[in-house]
């Protein structure tokens, strides 16, 4: 029992590589969609939410609240689904929306210019050249928005346990190397996996439920949860708001502790 999360480039073979290995293991596979779709059933539009994660910011302020705002959603609903293992998330960033967890097996696929170009030929009926801007502009739009929301470069490889080239190999060698690696003890998922999954999980969802209510929408707290107990580090805008983040994360079942001790009221004017 074991996560597995593909990062790829656009059109670069990892969708039909996380279907090849959900087939073969018989793990649920989850794509930016499926996401997309459980965390606007919080009354949020999706095409606000694909945006927010396709998307960079393009200036400070408001639009990049809007998307710290989604980007709690779509946390908490990814690690919703994977929390019980035997999951393989193949979309943007699902190794960083679940970093701290250990055991995930974290891999990056990537593909040559040219095979990447015949992929979108096919399915998008694009002349080369539209093809390659397409791609062009993809990859940057994802590398901008990692770096905007984590400070890291997308396509560094010491984010990755594992990086894979399908410009020789196929689908299904590349699939059985993944399957080799998760016999490693190191992508067990162990109960310390468990407990650190489930830790993210209730974090997530009391930051998403904050960036949901009126009277915290406007916050951007850091939430971490330790065995039920749950802390909060950021800024208020009034002294109101702690009683109510207590408030609402109280009302979050597996919530045994609420503590405020790292955060602080601001006078923006």
């Amino acid at each position: 029992m074991s996560i597995i999360t593909i990062s790829r480039g656009t059109f670069s073979g990892g969708k039909m590589l996380a279907e090849y290995l959900a087939q073969k293991l018989g793990y649920k596979c989850i794509d930016r969609d499926r996401i997309v779709e459980r965390a606007a059933a919080s009354g949020v539009s999706q095409d606000d939410l694909r945006l927010a994660i396709e998307k960079p910011p393009t200036f400070l302020g408001q639009s990049g609240h809007t998307q710290y705002r989604y980007l709690a959603l779509i946390q908490a609903a990814l690690t919703a689904e994977v929390r019980n293992g035997n999951a393989i998330y193949h979309g943007l960033a699902g190794h960083l929306l679940l970093r701290g967890v250990p055991n995930i097996l974290r891999t990056r696929i990537i593909a040559p210019m040219q095979v990447r170009i015949s992929m979108v030929k096919k399915q998008l009926t694009y002349s080369d050249s539209e093809a390659i801007a397409y791609i062009e502009k993809m990859d940057r739009d994802r590398r901008k928005w990692t770096q905007f929301l984590y400070g890291s470069d997308w396509g560094d490889p010491s984010l990755y346990d594992m990086l894979l080239n399908l410009e020789y190999m196929s689908i299904g060698d590349a699939g059985e190397i993944i399957c080799s690696a998760l016999k490693q003890p190191r992508f067990e998922f162990t109960p310390e996996c468990q407990r650190a999954i489930d830790d993210l999980a209730l974090a997530s969802l009391i930051r998403a439920n904050l960036a949901l209510d009126p009277a915290t929408s406007d916050l951007e707290l850091e939430v971490t949860a330790l065995a039920g107990s749950v802390s909060f580090k950021g800024e208020l805008l009034s002294a109101g708001q702690a009683k109510e983040i207590t408030r609402i994360a109280r009302s979050v079942p597996g919530v045994k502790a609420v503590q405020l001790g790292k955060v602080v009221v601001v006078d923006r004017f």
